[in-house]
């Protein structure tokens, strides 16, 4: 009479690895349709956004030829980087741009500050909430017709800025043709269109401030005024400090589309900034390797711009972007 074959009892680790497996499948199973609504904008991203990064470093560094597409179109190396650095337009491009971006930086970047600030301070529910709507316009408005206001106001023989001069006794000024004007205007117009809009961050930032440390400094006598140095505007930093930390990651890059919208030969010394000269040479002239070139450049000095200025401000504070 034979023996009865023994069960087979399996090991403590292959029992662990089996529930493992198991665990994993019941999770997966689990959270399996939130996986299927990322796929769609992983898909998005992939395609629209890090597909044409990559083919414009691939382009900038070739002789980029349409009907051949990228596959078979030359290499040229550093071509069209050098052509950029050794052109007469170089360093007229780089000033404009980083002077806009300055002026930019000094009396644009303020302005919400200053702004949410003051309405912050103001006790009629009514009166800030009308305000602040009223600052939210100009960003819904076109940057075509901003141009075309512009382009009004300013007009040598209707606009109204020169009536108001000539009710002065001084004579009328063509702005748009006389490049010395063209940075204060451009200033101009983008405080009067992000004020508002770009205060909203700020808006939001307020309303996180503890209300007891308002009441503290009442106690110990603060003003106005002291509650809103002490308390206010340290409590709004860490945005600030970041918003600002963006800011100087753009300083070369401008919003070349109302440039366009307002410049002519006669303004191309001060107005003419990279990014209108990238439009000209990629879209008008079709030289697609060359604006991605430039693209590229910009792209890469944005990036350690912002590196310096985020080291320098987790050095001199507590807030950093990384």
């Amino acid at each position: 009479m034979s023996k009865p074959e023994a069960t087979a009892i399996p090991s403590p680790a292959a029992s662990a690895a089996v529930s493992k497996r198991t665990h994993w499948r019941k999770t997966m199973k689990k959270a399996l349709p939130y996986y299927l609504m990322f796929l769609l904008p992983l898909i998005y991203y992939a395609v629209f956004r890090y597909a044409p990064v990559i083919m414009a470093v691939l382009i900038s560094f070739m002789d980029y030829n349409v009907y051949k597409g990228i596959l078979a179109s030359n290499w040229a190396g550093f071509k069209h980087f050098l052509d950029f650095f050794d052109s007469v337009y170089f360093v007229r491009l780089i000033r404009n741009t980083l002077v806009i971006n300055l002026l930019n930086l000094v009396f644009v970047f303020p302005a919400p500050i200053v702004f949410a600030l003051l309405l912050n301070e103001v006790r009629s529910a009514f009166i800030k909430r009308s305000v602040q709507t009223i600052s939210y316009l100009p960003h819904f408005v076109s940057t075509v017709i901003v141009a075309s206001m512009a382009v009004t106001f300013l007009s040598p023989s209707v606009g109204l800025i020169n009536n108001m001069l000539v009710q002065f006794g001084v004579e009328r000024i063509a702005f748009l043709q006389k490049p010395e004007y063209f940075w204060g205007i451009y200033t101009a117009i983008d405080m009067w269109k992000t004020l508002g809009w770009s205060a909203i961050l700020y808006f939001a930032a307020l309303t996180g401030i503890n209300t007891e440390l308002y009441e503290a400094a009442k106690v110990d006598g603060a003003n106005r005024w002291k509650q809103m140095w002490h308390v206010t505007l340290p409590g709004i930093a860490p945005t600030i400090i970041i918003l600002l930390l963006l800011k100087i990651g753009h300083m070369l890059e401008t919003g070349y589309e109302l440039i366009i919208l307002l410049y002519n030969p006669n303004t191309y010394v001060t107005a003419d900034v990279i990014g209108s000269y990238v439009y000209r040479r990629g879209i008008l002239e079709a030289n697609y390797s060359f604006a991605s070139a430039v693209g590229l450049f910009q792209s890469v000095m944005g990036l350690v711009l912002l590196m310096i200025s985020n080291k320098l401000a987790r050095k001199y504070s507590e807030t950093s972007i990384w």
